[in-house]
């Protein structure tokens, strides 16, 4: 069947059993509410398996799929979803010769979460940069070594090659995709819609110091942490935070490194650090603004905790993550 009609842009997700219902589902509401709150954008979808037929994904819900054969015209958007089981897909040869076949026409080949993999198989990373689910990262790496690994990237994009990480990257990939085709205000238009974050850009870690605080063992260091991120301008020194929590220095120095597995002042920094770069993106501030809400004190200091971390300046930063345009 011809999948695009005049306007369209025909969006091809394959996935496969044990498929990872957000993977498929992501994407799908991403290009759907593009469709349907942005006048210039019409996005046709489909799903398609080896054999058609109804997918069980791994969280036990079932879905309809159509045989990938049947897709016979142009493919703007080709996308593989992730899964539980990547040791049958990869192993799929019909799988991995059609996956060939529409990446060989399509405007732009993507991949989400492990799905990475079945474009590794299919030999179309090859000579790429590339990333996956940061648990799986060694793993592409190691199986394939012609192919460059970040492992901390949400998405990276390669020539008209784009690879994200787990679960929820997906929906950051579909937006830069969105973003790609209609511009960052469309792009932002969509997330208002789904009420999501558009400031996870595809070089920003999938980690952050906030993720790693909530993995806390005990209550009073997850209290401390959540009321960190309120306090940036405070005095945030160990003496101070240990004061919070009442611990001597010494107990609360090992008890912090072996709950959130940095040192006090590495956390705080990381801290300032996100904070910076999400006002940034996302506000007109100046940067000695930002250096004073996030407690650095001087932009001299934030731009030498730029530089030593991130390998970038405030500016660049700011150039490089925001959209044309902006909100306060």
């Amino acid at each position: 069947m011809t999948l695009e009609l005049p306007g369209e842009r025909g969006v091809v997700i394959v996935t496969f059993d044990s498929a990872q219902i957000l993977d498929v589902t992501g994407p799908l509401e991403v290009f759907s509410s593009a469709s349907r709150f942005l006048t210039a954008a019409q996005y046709r979808t489909q799903i398609v398996t080896t054999r058609g037929g109804p997918v069980h994904a791994s969280c036990g819900l079932e879905f309809a799929s159509s045989p990938i054969t049947e897709v016979t015209g142009p493919v703007d958007t080709l996308m593989v979803a992730g899964g539980a089981d990547m040791d049958a897909a990869v192993e799929d040869t019909e799988l991995l010769a059609q996956v060939r076949r529409l990446a060989a026409d399509a405007r732009r080949v993507t991949s989400v979460c492990s799905g990475a993999f079945v474009l590794a198989a299919a030999g179309l990373l090859e000579g790429r940069r590339a990333t996956t689910h940061w648990a799986e990262c060694g793993l592409l790496d190691d199986t394939y070594a012609q192919i460059t690994v970040d492992p901390d990237a949400i998405y990276v994009h390669d020539g008209n090659v784009w690879t994200s990480a787990g679960v929820t990257a997906g929906i950051d990939l579909t937006l830069a995709l969105v973003a790609d085709d209609h511009g960052h205000q469309a792009a932002a238009t969509v997330a208002r819609q789904l009420v999501v974050y558009l400031q996870r850009s595809g070089g920003q870690a999938q980690f952050s110091a906030l993720l790693a605080g909530q993995a806390a063992d005990t209550e009073p260091v997850r209290d401390l942490l959540s009321w960190l991120r309120d306090h940036l301008t405070d005095d945030l020194s160990v003496a101070a935070l240990a004061r919070q929590i009442n611990l001597s220095e010494r107990q609360f120095t090992r008890v912090f490194k072996a709950e959130v597995g940095s040192t006090a002042a590495d956390h705080v920094e990381a801290v300032r650090l996100e904070s910076a770069c999400r006002l940034l993106e996302t506000t007109n501030r100046t940067v000695e603004q930002i250096a004073k809400t996030c407690g650095f004190g001087t932009p001299e200091t934030m731009n030498r905790t730029f530089r030593r971390r991130l390998d970038t300046t405030p500016g660049d930063h700011r150039h490089h993550f925001r959209g044309t345009t902006h909100i306060s």
